[in-house]
């Protein structure tokens, strides 16, 4: 379901201006917001992932199904291989067996297409439903962050969980009564009906969101 890193959000700095025409401030107010935990402790983070989860096994299912077939038309080639083998069947009933064969061959190999088609499409469709789940939890934790914003009357707002490609905050430090994290927990949890908020647990990182279904082994060759 279930998304890979998928706390990397993009909201490293979240910045508003609040200065109108001939408006003056002497100093700027600003705060900072923990995305990280937020992100984690909003309820829709836990249903993408069970949705994700439901499609990822339903996915794997459908797949599985199609490899068995695979491997079932793999024993029935080698099986008829086996009869044509028999020094005492006639020439017409190994024409006849070959013919078989060459039949379940044809068929095979429509099945290692279908395989292939299936895996890279499906795949594909998760990779959009888990882009489209991220996107829309982005936009609703971003549209509160701003409305408190902007009720605070906050001109620069850092992200406090975001860090650069080297591995540095670009918060390197800030007092925590400058930190309304919680409030912007608090505001999503009001408009949330799908499930409870549990505060710094971690829905995120489970081996479940990965985005790729289907078994890393490949389907045998006849």
């Amino acid at each position: 379901m279930m998304f890979p890193k998928i706390i990397e959000i993009g909201l490293l700095v979240l910045f508003v201006t609040s200065f109108g025409a001939g408006e003056t401030q002497a100093q700027l107010k600003i705060g900072t917001v923990d995305v990280n935990r937020v992100f984690k402790s909003y309820g829709k983070t836990k249903g993408a992932e069970a949705k994700l989860n439901a499609a990822k096994t339903a996915a794997t299912k459908e797949f599985n199904d199609r490899a068995d077939a695979y491997k079932k038309a793999v024993e029935e080639i080698n099986r008829i291989n086996m009869q044509i083998d028999q020094p005492a069947l006639s020439a017409e009933a190994k024409a006849a067996k070959a013919k078989e064969r060459d039949e379940k061959i044809a068929e095979i190999k429509n099945l290692e297409r279908e395989i292939t088609e299936f895996r890279q499409t499906r795949e594909q469709q998760l990779q959009q439903e888990m882009l489209r789940m991220k996107e829309e939890i982005v936009r609703e934790i971003t549209g509160a962050a701003l409305e408190l914003i902007k009720a605070k009357k906050m001109d620069v707002v850092f992200d406090k969980s975001g860090a650069t490609f080297n591995g540095f905050s670009p918060l390197l430090f800030s007092r925590e009564s400058d930190d309304f994290t919680d409030d912007v927990i608090a505001a999503l949890k009001k408009t949330d009906h799908s499930g409870s908020m549990s505060k710094g647990e971690d829905v995120i990182a489970s081996p479940a969101m990965s985005a790729r279904p289907f078994p890393a082994k490949s389907t045998p060759n006849p």
